[in-house]
């Protein structure tokens, strides 16, 4: 492993939720005008008909679909067609499909510490959601307990996605080599309800915010926007951990905040772009959605904090909108980021307004599909330099946490906020690579170095 790579799968393997903390620190500190992204248009109008959709399902709640519940819905449609983009539009799907026939996993991560904490949560949310994402440092030390959770899980009926720090047999002590038999294992036991193993955590992240300058083994005073990209993609490639991973058919996957096309190069087969903070979401999907749409990968989003300290998390309303415009946009995965635990409440972060939320998001949106799923497609896309590994949280962003903004990087940051606030959640943003040629169905597309 190139020693740059190494350094991050240390921070990864055992630092992530320190982190996950520092991240949102310093994302706080960047709120002013200057430096935070606005809340584009396109954001607002699918947030705005995700309100009208959530009061006419609230009002199904209370009293049913009457026949004049019917007619006001489709009024209500005529008008959002006539006043929105048909590409934000939330087609009505009707009430027919089963929630076991989901299109998307939606689910909780537990971050806890116990197996008595993790069976809690299961059986608070086990009858609105389909997956359960074990996401616990401490109990992914402990070979018995992992178990525990994770038959626990299946039998409750969700799907399961698993967390491990490291799965290197070079690192790995007596305490934790389990997991290779673990992994050998995994299929047999659980068959599909394994939908992969989420394998470090934040390594797009952490590459940006690592001081390079500390590490002058790492890079020559030559390296390139491409030989980072490079190693920053084959060192993960080349992890036995990967490889293992990949020798035994579990799907990989990570939660990240910035360089997801690298992500999914390094042998990533899902990534969830991490929302809830300082982004602008549409930014966030535009980014994962482009990356896994031209690389044949899947993406979903995971709702994390919105402040660093107590209640952490968006109130209820703004986590059900964000799930929400997820779903319409075609989101695989949709999970509440469930980090940390409460000394007043057993659950961790997510209060009674969380699981209210993601209970009527599971029976309104998912079950009967008041929303159709996907229905935010894109029909732009943003096509960037290759290899740039630009954050795109500011314009001064830093380049591979090695260089500074460049003189296409204002450039880039100007036509990514028209377009974001042209097409919203129509927006696509790929990187030029003759490997994975621009998909047909973007009705337009743009370069980043264009006039629009």
């Amino acid at each position: 492993m190139h020693p740059a790579q190494h350094i991050v799968s240390n921070v990864a393997r055992n630092c992530s939720r320190k982190a996950r903390r520092s991240k949102h620190r310093i994302c706080a500190t960047q709120s002013n005008a200057a430096f935070a992204l606005p809340r584009v248009q396109g954001d607002n109008v699918l947030s705005a008909s995700a309100l009208v959709i959530r009061g006419i399902a609230m009002s199904g709640v209370r009293g049913g679909f009457t026949r004049k519940g019917l007619v006001s819905l489709l009024l209500i449609v005529v008008i959002l067609s006539a006043a929105i983009p048909t590409s934000y539009f939330f087609l009505w799907q009707g009430q027919t499909e089963a929630a076991s026939s989901a299109k998307c996993n939606v689910g909780v991560a537990f971050c806890g510490n116990t197996s008595a904490e993790a069976k809690l949560l299961i059986d608070r949310v086990k009858s609105y959601t389909n997956l359960f994402v074990l996401q616990s440092g401490p109990v992914s030390w402990n070979e018995t307990a992992t178990y525990e959770v994770c038959d626990y899980a299946v039998a409750a009926g969700l799907r399961l996605v698993v967390y491990f720090g490291d799965l290197n047999p070079r690192v790995l002590t007596n305490q934790t080599m389990w997991r290779v038999d673990w992994v050998k294992t995994a299929r047999q036991r659980w068959n599909d309800s394994l939908l992969g193993v989420y394998y470090y955590d934040e390594p797009g992240g952490i590459w940006l915010e690592t001081d390079w300058s500390q590490y002058t083994r790492a890079f020559n005073l030559n390296s390139t926007y491409a030989s980072a990209a490079n190693i920053f993609s084959r060192g993960f490639q080349r992890d036995p951990g990967t490889v293992l991973l990949k020798n035994n058919d579990i799907p990989i996957v990570v939660s990240d905040w910035a360089l997801y096309w690298f992500d999914y190069l390094s042998g990533y087969d899902v990534v969830f772009a991490e929302v809830g903070w300082n982004h602008t979401m549409a930014q966030d999907v535009a980014l994962v959605r482009g990356a896994a749409t031209l690389q044949n990968k899947t993406w979903g989003v995971i709702v994390t904090w919105k402040y660093t300290e107590d209640p952490y998390l968006a109130s209820g309303d703004e986590v059900l909108d964000q799930m929400v415009d997820a779903y319409a946009a075609g989101a695989k995965y949709i999970v509440l980021f469930n980090y940390p635990q409460m000394e007043d409440n057993p659950y961790g972060a997510m209060r009674d307004e969380h699981f209210r939320a993601l209970e009527e998001f599971w029976n309104q949106i998912v079950s009967k599909s008041v929303i159709k799923f996907g229905s935010a497609s894109p029909s732009a896309v943003l096509v960037l330099p290759s290899n740039y590994g630009w954050g795109m949280r500011n314009p001064n962003d830093t380049i591979w946490g090695m260089w500074g903004p460049d003189e296409k990087s204002p450039v880039i940051w100007n036509i990514s906020r028209a377009l974001l606030n042209l097409y919203g959640f129509g927006l696509d943003i790929v990187y030029d690579d003759p490997n994975f040629p621009i998909a047909s169905n973007y009705t337009r597309v743009y370069y980043w170095n264009q006039t629009i």
